[in-house]
């Protein structure tokens, strides 16, 4: 047997033709600036606390001033410019682990409890002065 069986060829229709359509030129928006502030206008720059965090800070009696916030974030920025993911952020009386790349607290940790943590999964430490 070297009779080969061949199914059958489907008939053959014409493809359309996709005519081009003119593009709209680029026109600019009228804003210059660095790319990195024009991301971080769009994006936002504000600190976010989680509710563990806020739980946390509730059970350790942490309560921090607009000028610790500050701080946060600065530490925040130069963690995310040297490329971090996840930091500790440490102040006089408290450490933060921050998320960098979602800008939020995960959780927070008073002086007297320092001791006796472990901080895991960080690739950081800012120190805020």
């Amino acid at each position: 047997m070297t009779d080969r069986i061949f199914p059958p060829i489907p008939p053959v229709t014409p493809v359309p033709r996709v005519t081009p359509t003119a593009r709209k030129p680029v026109t600019p928006t009228g804003t210059s600036g660095d790319f990195q502030k024009i991301l971080e206008s769009k994006l936002g720059t504000e600190l976010k606390i989680s509710a563990h965090a806020q739980k946390r800070m509730m059970e350790r009696g942490i309560s921090l001033t607009p000028q610790d916030m500050a701080g946060i974030q600065e530490a925040v920025h130069k963690a995310q410019v040297k490329g971090c993911k996840e930091s500790l952020v440490v102040l006089d009386q408290v450490a933060l682990v921050v998320s960098v790349e979602n800008r939020t607290v995960i959780t927070a940790v008073d002086a007297r409890s320092l001791k006796e943590n472990v901080f895991t999964n960080i690739d950081s430490a800012v120190f805020v002065q």
